[in-house]
């Protein structure tokens, strides 16, 4: 029955091309260090469930974003959990995409033909990036409230447009309700769904052109 079902969506799917290549692909003799990608993209889909439970309890306005974390934490069950997965799972995903483009910028895997896949890889390391930038405030309590006081900031000191970068950040002119709900719409919405086009077309140029070996002395 089941052998008969899956030949029926075959038939219609083309699951068998599909799998060949895709998953049964000649790769060049390579290490565990070309396992980083694989891993960023596990992150990425843990980050992605346990974002979604948070949602659930999480409340995007200045007077109860902290009691809903504290909610979340103490009252629901395994919160304390989900969350903490989400919390360090961050952290650890920006340390294995920034890994992931030094092996990548070291094996010279950027040129050709492979100038595009390492583009896409250096806009989801921004937006891996902006997305841990988003996240900082969502607890908002003091220490995430001057963290995006100051890291909003920054955009400041570029002559000209500087102030004007800052005041789009915030949504005014200081830390507040807007800015809460425009970090909160770019970590749920706008970000994750850039990742999602270009995770897809990063995959796409990975199967395409195959991924790069270790150079040798003739390379």
């Amino acid at each position: 029955m089941t052998s008969k079902v899956m030949n029926w969506l075959d038939e219609r799917l083309g699951l068998t091309g599909i799998y060949d290549s895709v998953l049964d692909r000649n790769i060049p003799k390579v290490n565990w260090w070309f396992t980083l990608g694989s891993a960023s993209l596990f992150l990425v889909g843990l980050q992605g469930i346990t974002g979604i439970f948070l949602t659930v309890y999480y409340v995007p306005s200045p007077d109860h974003a902290y009691d809903s974390i504290q909610y979340i934490m103490n009252g629901v069950a395994y919160g304390w959990l989900i969350r903490g997965i989400h919390h360090w799972g961050a952290t650890l995903m920006v340390i294995v995409v920034f890994i992931h483009m030094l092996r990548t910028f070291y094996c010279a895997a950027y040129k050709y033909p492979r100038e595009l896949t390492w583009v896409t890889g250096v806009v989801l390391l921004l937006a891996t990036l902006g997305m841990g930038f988003t996240g900082y405030l969502l607890p908002m309590n003091q220490k995430a409230y001057w963290a995006t006081t100051v890291g909003t900031e920054i955009p400041g000191t570029i002559p000209i447009i500087g102030p004007f970068l800052t005041q789009v950040l915030r949504g005014g002119v200081g830390i507040s309700a807007v800015t809460l709900a425009r970090f909160f719409s770019l970590h749920i919405w706008f970000l994750p769904a850039l990742i999602a086009l270009t995770i897809g077309i990063h995959m796409y140029l990975i199967i395409r052109l195959g991924i790069s070996y270790i150079p040798t002395k003739e390379d």
